[in-house]
């Protein structure tokens, strides 16, 4: 909460008080019907991922009850617990607006305390990491950015791929039809990827299913792994 309060001063320092006041207005309006509909009736639904079993995850902030973030969060918990103790990179800030954590964020544009604000394509640190993971980050990178350059989400993979630490993996999801040139990389000759899985919502309520292809583009998530060394 008081890392919530830190960025609405932010965000009012740079945006302005009527800013401020309709995000309140949101989060609140998230606030509340997450606590009375859906933390009482959807709390115990679950969705498989690779054979394993897991809980969706719901939160009021960002509605993740209707987007792709009820099952990204889930299976980067989980690999980032596999390797508790180790060198660990987020790529964009997204964890630490649920959770307490003790890794290393990059974000260019993030204003929280502790952030390394870097570009993703220039990040030289004075380390190697055991685990890198980026949730929903990567499909922005030079797509949406001023000037835009389609091909540096790739450059900015190349750039992780060498922060890895020996047999360091990289974990990565994106959701498909946002950037074109990303969702090419997934079906070229060069595989980008080591492993590459998909899922799928099949619900308006937001149940998602993994697949074996990423077609259908819309509402669908790719989750793409790198192990150094293969």
């Amino acid at each position: 909460m008081i890392g919530l309060l830190r960025r609405t001063w932010r965000e009012y320092e740079d945006k302005g008080i009527s800013y401020v006041i309709n995000a309140g207005m949101h989060v609140i309006f998230n606030w509340l019907f997450f606590v009375l509909y859906i933390k009482k009736f959807k709390k115990r639904r679950r969705f498989k991922f690779q054979g394993r079993s897991y809980s969706y995850f719901f939160h009021w902030h960002n509605t993740t009850w209707k987007n792709e973030r009820a099952v990204e969060i889930p299976i980067i918990l989980k690999i980032i617990k596999e390797f508790q103790g180790k060198n660990i990179l987020e790529v964009g800030n997204v964890l630490s607006y649920y959770f307490p954590i003790d890794h290393d964020v990059l974000d260019k544009y993030d204003l929280a305390d502790g952030i390394i604000r870097e570009d993703v394509v220039d990040f030289r640190p004075n380390k190697k990491y055991d685990l890198i993971v980026s949730i929903s980050t990567l499909e922005h990178v030079g797509w949406d950015e001023n000037p835009k350059d389609p091909r540096k989400a790739l450059g900015a993979l190349k750039n992780l791929k060498a922060l890895l630490a020996p047999r360091g993996k990289i974990v990565i999801t994106f959701p498909l039809g946002h950037n074109p040139t990303l969702d090419e990389s997934l079906t070229s000759g060069k595989r980008e990827f080591n492993n590459l899985y998909f899922f799928k919502q099949i619900s308006e309520d937001n149940e998602w299913e993994e697949l074996d292809s990423p077609f259908p583009k819309e509402r669908s998530l790719a989750i793409g792994i790198i192990i150094k060394g293969r």
